[in-house]
C-alpha cells in the first residue's frame, strides 16, 4: 500500500520502521488527539520532531504506525507546526482525515486537498454529538460517495465509531479528486508534487526546478466551491436533539425571525447606550464630575499663572480649551460611550450573535456596495462616529472602507446628537420621527448605491465562520472591552486635541463669527431657518450635539424643526470624526468626503424645505 513520493529531504519521525504509516490530519480543535489515543491505546510515544521543538505523538495499532500531526487548515508551511504537519503528511501511506462534523463546510477544504494529492484516505467524521446538538444531520453515505472514500461517524472521547474506523483504515482508498485539479496535473510528476506545483508551492517549485503556473487562486477557489457544494448536499437542519442555543442560532438567521431578534437587540442597545449611558451616565461624568469639579478646578489652576481672558488662557481653558473642553469631552462624554459600545460589541462577539447579524444583513448591504461586516461600524456609529470610522478597517477592501466612511459621516447620527434630536421631534408626534428615520434610510441607501456604481472595483464577499451561540465569558468580554477602548483612546486623543485647538484659534481670531455670518444667507434663504441657525451649524463642527442643542434653544415651528434636524444630521461629523477620517482615508479623500457632506446636507435640506412648503 505504500507509495513513493518525490518530496525531497523531509525528515522522518524517529520511530521503529512500520509496514504502513498512518498519519492523522485535521484542522485545529477537531478532536484529532482523542481519535489518536482511541486508536493507539496505551502504546504512545511523545518526542520532538527532528530539528524542531514541536511535540509529535506516535503509536501503534497492530502492525500499523499511527502518527499525530499539528492542526492545520491546508498542506502549507508557514510556521514550524505547519512545516512538521506538511512533512509528516508527505511521508504518509494512509491519511486519516479527522473533521469536525459541526463545521464540515470549513474542514472539507483540507479533505479535498489531501484527496487531490492522491493519498489513500479515510475520513473520521468526529464530534457527531456536537453536530446533533447544533441541529445538524449529515448524510454520511452521500458524503462518502461524493468524496470517494469511506466516512466513519465518531465521537472519539466516548469511543463511538472507533472500531469501525480501525477496520476502515485497512480498506483506505484514493478518493475522487477535484476535476479542475485532475485535468491540469502534469504527466511527468508524481501526483503529490503535481498538485503542490499547481498550487505554486514555493518549496516544491524550488525542488523540482520549475516555476509555478500561477493557478493557486483558481485551484483554491475551485476546491472551496466544491467543498461548499458537497456540504450543501449532505448537511440538513433538524430540531431532533438540537439545543436551545442551536435553535436560537438558526432563528437569528431566519429572514423574519432574525429581523425581530435584531430589532430587539438594537432596541436594548439603544436603550442602554443611547438613553442610559449617553444621557444618565454622561450627565454625571460630563456635567457633574467634569463640569462642576474638574473644569472649574483646572480653570482656577491655570488662572494662577496665566490670565484666563488672554489668548493663551482661552486656548488652554476657554470655551474650547485644550485642558477643559477637550479633557471633559474625552473623559466625561467619550469614555463612557466607548466603554459601553465596546462592551456591547464584545458581548455580541463572544456570544456568537454578531456574525449572525452580519449574515442576516449581508444581502441588504450589497445594495450599497458593502457586505454584512458593515453592520458593525454602522451600529457603532450610532454611539460615536469617530469610533465607528476606526472600525471600518475590518472591511475587506479600500473601496468598502471609503463607502462605509462616507455613509457614516453623512447619514448616521451619534448617540449624543440623536438624544437631542429625539427630544426635539417626539413632541411633534410620531409622523415627524418616522419621517426623519425614513429620510435618513433613503439618503443612506441612495448615497451607497451611487458610490457602489461609480467607484471602481468590486466589493468583497462575506466570508465568516458561524460559531455556536453561547453565554459570553465575562472575563473575555471585559478584557476585550478594556483593550479596545484603550486602543481607541490612544489613537484618537491627539485628533481631539488638534480639532479643539483649531476651533479655539478660529474663535479667538473672530473667524468663527465671520463664518457664521457667511452662512446666514444659506440658512435663511435656502433652508428657511432663522439667521442664528448658522451658529448652530458652525458649532456642529465642534460637537454634533452642540449644534443640535443650539437648534433646540431656538423658537422653531414644526416645519423648521424637521428641516433643521435633517440638515444638521447630514451636515458634517464633529471635528474629532473629521480628523480621524483624514487619518484613515488620507487628506484628499477625507476632504472630498467632508465637502460632499456639507454640500449634500445643504442641498437636501433646502429641497426638503421646499417639499414641505408644497
Amino acid at each position: 500500500m505504500a507509495q513513493a513520493h518525490c518530496h525531497g529531504p523531509n525528515p522522518s519521525v524517529d520511530l521503529p520502521q512500520q509496514a504502513t504509516k498512518v498519519v492523522l490530519v485535521g484542522n485545529p480543535n477537531v478532536g484529532k488527539s482523542a481519535v489518536f489515543h482511541a486508536l493507539t491505546g496505551i502504546y504512545v510515544e511523545v518526542s520532538n520532531y527532528p530539528g524542531t521543538t514541536v511535540d509529535v505523538s506516535s503509536g501503534r495499532m497492530g502492525d500499523l504506525g499511527i502518527y499525530d500531526t499539528p492542526g492545520v487548515y491546508g498542506v502549507s508551511s508557514f510556521n514550524e507546526e505547519e512545516r512538521v504537519a506538511r512533512a509528516m503528511i508527505l511521508e504518509a501511506d494512509i491519511v486519516v482525515n479527522v473533521v469536525d462534523a459541526a463545521h464540515l463546510n470549513r474542514d472539507l477544504f483540507l479533505t479535498l486537498q489531501i484527496i487531490d494529492m492522491g493519498f489513500p484516505v479515510v475520513v473520521a467524521l468526529n464530534l457527531m454529538d456536537e453536530a446533533r446538538v447544533n441541529g445538524l444531520a449529515i448524510d454520511v453515505e452521500r458524503l462518502s460517495a461524493e468524496l470517494g472514500v469511506e466516512v466513519i461517524p465518531t465521537v472519539a472521547v466516548r469511543g463511538e465509531g472507533i472500531a469501525e474506523l480501525k477496520a476502515a483504515i485497512k480498506r483506505a482508498r484514493r478518493g475522487r479528486p477535484t476535476p479542475e485539479v485532475a485535468s491540469r496535473l502534469p504527466g511527468d510528476l508524481p501526483q503529490v508534487d503535481g498538485v503542490l506545483w499547481l498550487e505554486d508551492d514555493p518549496e516544491t517549485c524550488t525542488r523540482i526546478g520549475r516555476e509555478g503556473p500561477g493557478l493557486q487562486e483558481e485551484i483554491y477557489r475551485a476546491r472551496r466551491r466544491r467543498a461548499d457544494e458537497i456540504a450543501e448536499r449532505v448537511i440538513s437542519e433538524t430540531t431532533a436533539g438540537a439545543s436551545l442555543s442551536a435553535r436560537l442560532g438558526r432563528l437569528a438567521l431566519h429572514p423574519l425571525g432574525g429581523l425581530v431578534l435584531m430589532a430587539a437587540f438594537l432596541l436594548v442597545m439603544y436603550q442602554v447606550l443611547g438613553v442610559w449611558v449617553a444621557q444618565d451616565v454622561v450627565a454625571v461624568t460630563e456635567e457633574i464630575w467634569m463640569g462642576e469639579y474638574y473644569v472649574p478646578w483646572m480653570t482656577d489652576l491655570v488662572g494662577r499663572f496665566i490670565p484666563v481672558e488672554s489668548f493663551l488662557g482661552q486656548i488652554l481653558v476657554g470655551e474650547f480649551g485644550l485642558l477643559t473642553m477637550t479633557v471633559a469631552y474625552l473623559v466625561g462624554l467619550l469614555l463612557p460611550l466607548v466603554l459601553g459600545f465596546y462592551l456591547f460589541l464584545a458581548l455580541a462577539e463572544d456570544s456568537g450573535y454578531l456574525p449572525r447579524v452580519a449574515v442576516l444583513v449581508d444581502r441588504l448591504m450589497t445594495v450599497v456596495g458593502l457586505n454584512g461586516r458593515a453592520i458593525i461600524p454602522t451600529i457603532l456609529g450610532f454611539g460615536c462616529v469617530t469610533m465607528a470610522t476606526v472600525t471600518t478597517r475590518l472591511m475587506g477592501t479600500q473601496r468598502e472602507r471609503t463607502i462605509a466612511t462616507f455613509l457614516l459621516s453623512l447619514a448616521i447620527p451619534c448617540s449624543a446628537q440623536l438624544a437631542v434630536i429625539t427630544v426635539m421631534l417626539v413632541p411633534l408626534g410620531p409622523a415627524y420621527l418616522f419621517t426623519f428615520i425614513g429620510v435618513l434610510l433613503l439618503v443612506y441607501g441612495a448615497a451607497g448605491a451611487v458610490l457602489n456604481r461609480i467607484l471602481p472595483g468590486e466589493s468583497s464577499d462575506l466570508l465568516i465562520d458561524l460559531p455556536p451561540l453561547r453565554l459570553p465569558r465575562m472575563k473575555n468580554v471585559l478584557q476585550k472591552t478594556f483593550l479596545k477602548a484603550r486602543s481607541f483612546l490612544a489613537e484618537a486623543w491627539i485628533f481631539f486635541v488638534v480639532g479643539a485647538l483649531l476651533i479655539s484659534i478660529l474663535d479667538q481670531t473672530g473667524a468663527l463669527a465671520a463664518m457664521s455670518g457667511a452662512l446666514a444667507p444659506i440658512t435663511e434663504g435656502w433652508l428657511g431657518l432663522p439667521r442664528d441657525a448658522a451658529q448652530a451649524f458652525i458649532m456642529g463642527f465642534v460637537r454634533r450635539d452642540f449644534g443640535a442643542a443650539g437648534l433646540f434653544n431656538m423658537a422653531l415651528d414644526a416645519h423648521q424643526t424637521m428641516v433643521a434636524v435633517l440638515t444638521i444630521t447630514l451636515f458634517t461629523p464633529c471635528i474629532a470624526s473629521i480628523m480621524i477620517m483624514f487619518k484613515e482615508r488620507g487628506k484628499g479623500q477625507g476632504a472630498a468626503i467632508w465637502l460632499a457632506d456639507i454640500v449634500l446636507a445643504i442641498l437636501l435640506g433646502g429641497l426638503f424645505h421646499r417639499i414641505l412648503v408644497w
